[in-house]
């Protein structure tokens, strides 16, 4: 069931529909409205002619910059799970034999 989530960015209110369960589409919205927040922040003592695109655009890269991050991680993680219960299952093989 589709549901409706409003976030503030900007002082423009923003609404999108989703299927997840709301809470979790809300954490996800409060997220890039926090990542929007600290790119503010880190801009707002350079220069003053920064378009709001251009804030969006950052916190987009930032944020997919660390999902790309995130499944890398995942992925050696997975590797190295993988070799190291072949390595157990070899081990325990030549202890049985």
């Amino acid at each position: 069931m589709e549901q409706l989530v409003t976030i503030e960015l900007f002082g423009q209110p923003y609404s999108f529909k989703t299927e997840s369960e709301i809470t979790e589409a809300k954490e996800v919205a409060e997220s890039l409205v926090k990542e929007i927040a600290r790119v503010e922040t880190q801009q707002s003592g350079k220069a003053s002619d920064i378009t709001k695109l251009a804030i969006l655009i950052s916190a987009a890269l930032n944020i997919a910059n660390e999902n790309f991050e995130l499944k890398r991680n995942y992925s050696n993680l997975l590797q190295e799970l993988s070799e190291r219960s072949a390595s157990l299952i070899r081990t325990l093989s030549a202890n049985m034999q």
